[in-house]
């Protein structure tokens, strides 16, 4: 994907519920977010920014 991507609210809403659902399971909440950006398509820094 290109840095000029957008996603949809849903895709972020989605997101941010996957990386605060999942947090517990990592060791640290960065953990999470680079383990699941890959699955959304985006960078760890972009979750990051959402969440």
């Amino acid at each position: 994907m290109t840095k000029n991507t957008r996603f949809s609210p849903e895709v972020r809403q989605r997101a941010i519920r996957m990386v605060l659902e999942s947090q517990g399971e990592y060791d640290s909440q960065w953990a999470a977010i680079c383990s699941i950006a890959p699955k959304i398509g985006c960078t760890p820094e972009t979750l990051r920014v959402w969440v």
